[in-house]
């Protein structure tokens, strides 16, 4: 069981459990502390360290919004944003029991009458535009990881392909997301009309496009990469059992080159969450990035605490979506590091 449970954390990146593991299986309890205050004590120490200094230095500096909130400012305000999620989703559900009520009073008076049913029209709430953040960079980076993927494979099988692409990747690498957004707007406003009955609003695709647009790159250099350097004898294998080209895609290069692949998706979808907030700032999508750009055109005497609350959402979501990525990579590279 807890040769499992290691392997479970050791999998997941969560080592820091590992020490308590061995110490309930009865290995030696000093040198399981020493390592349980390696890897938990030092960074805790840190992070309060830092959490000191941030105290002590934010009442010294004056913006144009007042001071900087400290740490216990910033977590008030994040309080205060979920107190509000929940005020907004306790009217939320009053409505649609008054809605239900008024239907059946109609239903009741007139059998025959056109029921009308309103949607709730209220306030998207700070969780509902991390969700919205999260929709967002989920659909670039699939996107991203549905182009970068076919691509980087015929460029890792065909020296000609990679010589003839390589160039346009060099040149559009290193594209910052705010060069992509006005074309991406210009596109999307000129092809895509919308109506009462679009599943998508503009601010949206404009978004997840940027993203895409930002975060292919990674996932198609490490896919090309992990292709040609595939062993040769594998390949050889493939021919001499005379494998047509889909079965040698399908059973030797992909398996084979896997581990590549998710790095490059990991790393994607780091830059792509990192893309997302500027895009949703200029694009004005209303996630995160929104968030913070109208807190600080707001101006009020919370907006500081709330921006800063928001700095460490992003933070602390692009760790956790990181964590599964790496997950996912160890599960998929059979044992090697890459």
């Amino acid at each position: 069981m807890s040769n499992q449970l290691i392997k479970f954390f050791n999998l997941t990146g969560l080592t820091w459990f590992v020490p308590l593991v061995k110490i309930a299986a009865g290995e030696n309890p000093a040198m399981q502390i020493r390592q349980l205050f390696l890897v938990m004590g030092v960074p805790i120490i840190a992070i309060l360290f830092f959490l000191g200094f941030w105290s002590f230095s934010a009442a010294k500096v004056n913006t144009s919004l007042g001071t900087i909130p400290g740490p216990s400012a910033v977590w008030d305000e994040a309080i205060g944003l979920l107190d509000e999620h929940h005020a907004e989703k306790n009217k939320q559900a009053e409505y649609y029991v008054r809605q239900q009520v008024r239907i059946q009073k109609e239903k009741t008076e007139n059998p025959d009458a056109e029921i009308r049913i309103r949607p709730y029209n209220g306030s998207a709430t700070y969780i509902d535009k991390i969700w919205t953040s999260l929709y967002t960079v989920f659909t670039g980076f699939v996107l991203a990881t549905l182009i970068a993927v076919p691509l980087g494979l015929l460029c890792g099988m065909s020296p000609v392909i990679n010589t003839a692409i390589n160039p346009l990747i060099q040149i559009f690498k290193p594209v910052s997301p705010l060069a992509w957004l006005p074309i991406v707007t210009l596109v999307v406003s000129a092809a895509y009309v919308t109506n009462d009955d679009s599943w998508f609003e503009k601010s949206f695709i404009t978004s997840a496009i940027t993203v895409t647009l930002c975060s292919l790159w990674p996932t198609l250099i490490n896919t090309a990469v992990g292709v040609s350097s595939i062993d040769k004898d594998l390949v050889n294998v493939g021919k001499v059992l005379r494998l047509n080209w889909n079965t040698q895609v399908r059973k030797i290069i992909i398996p084979s080159a896997m581990p590549f692949i998710f790095t490059g998706m990991r790393l994607s979808l780091g830059v792509g969450w990192m893309v997302l907030i500027a895009a949703e700032m200029l694009a004005q999508n209303p996630g995160l990035g929104k968030f913070v750009w109208d807190e600080f055109q707001n101006g009020s005497s919370n907006s500081l605490g709330r921006i800063m609350v928001a700095v460490f959402t992003i933070g602390i979501i692009g760790f956790i979506l990181d964590r599964i990525m790496q997950t996912l990579q160890k599960i998929f590279s059979f044992g090697r590091e890459l």
